[in-house]
């Protein structure tokens, strides 16, 4: 599947001066990721239990 082809999503907690961002995409087969700022460059994908894995680390993190 090509990166036009997806639906791409940025966060609702994401500003909008465009830093630091990341957006996503979900598929049946797997969680995409990439750049907001650069959405040229290449982008990965992760299946759905390593992305469910990762969320549940990052709202398990103490908040500094």
């Amino acid at each position: 599947m090509s990166t036009t082809e997806l639906a791409w999503f940025k966060s609702t907690y994401s500003g909008s001066q465009g830093d630091s961002c990341i957006e996503v995409a979900v598929t049946e087969q797997a969680i995409h990721v990439r750049d907001s700022k650069d959405v040229a460059q290449p982008h990965f994908a992760v299946g759905r239990e390593g992305w469910s894995q990762f969320v549940g680390f990052v709202s398990s993190a103490p908040r500094a």
